[in-house]
């Protein structure tokens, strides 16, 4: 069964044909990156405009490298929440519009499911359960996935995600947008020991997380240290507070295995392709005993095949929708579209 999968939830416009949710058929990326970067990160209105340019023709490359037309998939996947309203709607009016007029199937997908679904793309052999943390520049979860369609959240940030911290502190230390990639590299290059930064927890709650107060602590050190006249060490700086950060989510996350006794774990989102976090959470994992996972770089940020990848679980689900389909800025993870409810009971009345 083959899927076309349509992504627009933040700066890439994304298509891709995804084969039972394992294989992927063709994989097209426009990326806006360089035009954002002037502005020193994404500025909506602009992201909207560049998705209406580029989807016909990305979409239109996709189904060519796949070697088919939209005749030849057995549904059209969207993303279709969270991010910018104004991006997603573009995305979403499109493939509404495809599924229409080509008699496929609408299946909407939840942006963070498509992104624990990039591992099902790298790892044939992994299926549910298992426990997930997704750390992206938006959101910050601990997810027990419990089937593909049913997933249980643990834990997540109170205030800023991890990747939204990574850019912002990167931002005072003066490094170039998009800033965790940045200070991801120069990072590799400092002493993780040379500045005391705090390592944040919430009471009550072991498996949330707060980066509010390690961003502002990282942030202030630098203007103090201005004042003073005073020279960081960047490599140095980047290095402790990538630490820092990596520390709280790996502490979380190994605490939460250990409390539902979970065997395979996983990364997903863009910050699954933090240096740090991959290699401790890949050597905390051998020396507990447990499988891990986490996607190829080329996947860890957006893309429409881990799009198509959920949209083929959404689909056996029954999650379909119809055109009053619409797109939402925010979403639980583990909520379903409640146009999908009202899909599947008219479907079900057919039958």
């Amino acid at each position: 069964m083959k899927i076309l999968g349509i992504e627009s939830s933040c700066d890439e416009t994304a298509a891709a044909v995804v084969e039972d949710g394992r294989a992927v058929r063709s994989s097209v990326v426009a990326s806006q990156v360089e035009e954002h970067r002037l502005y020193g990160g994404v500025v909506p209105e602009i992201a909207s405009r560049r998705h209406c340019e580029a989807i016909v023709g990305v979409v239109q490359k996709a189904l060519g490298d796949a070697g088919t037309d939209v005749g030849g998939v057995d549904a059209v996947a969207v993303t279709s929440a969270p991010g910018l309203i104004g991006a997603l709607l573009v995305g979403v009016n499109f493939a509404k519009g495809l599924a229409l007029a080509s008699g496929k199937p609408l299946v909407p997908v939840h942006h963070l499911r498509a992104h624990i679904a990039a591992n099902y793309l790298c790892f044939p052999e992994l299926e549910p359960p298992f426990l997930c943390l997704i750390v992206s520049g938006g959101h910050t979860h601990i997810v027990e996935v419990l089937d593909y369609t049913r997933l249980r959240v643990l834990g997540k940030t109170r205030d800023d995600a991890a990747g939204e911290a990574f850019d912002k502190a990167a931002r005072a230390m003066g490094i170039p947008y998009p800033g965790g990639v940045e200070l991801d590299k120069i990072a590799e290059g400092g002493d993780e020991t040379a500045y005391r930064l705090p390592r944040p927890s919430v009471d009550g709650a072991p498996y949330d997380f707060s980066f509010s107060g390690l961003k502002t602590n990282a942030i202030n050190l630098i203007h103090n240290a201005e004042q003073r006249g005073e020279t960081l060490d960047l490599p140095d700086l980047a290095a402790s507070y990538r630490k820092a950060v990596v520390d709280c989510l790996t502490r979380n996350f190994f605490a939460a295995a250990a409390a539902t006794g979970a065997k395979k774990l996983a990364l997903a989102g863009g910050v699954s392709a933090n240096a740090l976090l991959r290699r401790t959470v890949k050597a905390e994992c051998a020396r507990r005993g447990l499988a891990c996972y986490f996607p190829r770089l080329s996947l860890c940020g957006d893309n429409a095949a881990m799009v198509g990848s959920q949209g083929y679980y959404e689909l056996l689900a029954g999650h379909t929708a119809g055109p009053d389909l619409n797109a939402r800025a925010e979403m639980p993870v583990e909520q379903e579209f409640p146009e999908t409810r009202r899909a599947r009971l008219v479907c079900r009345g057919k039958a």
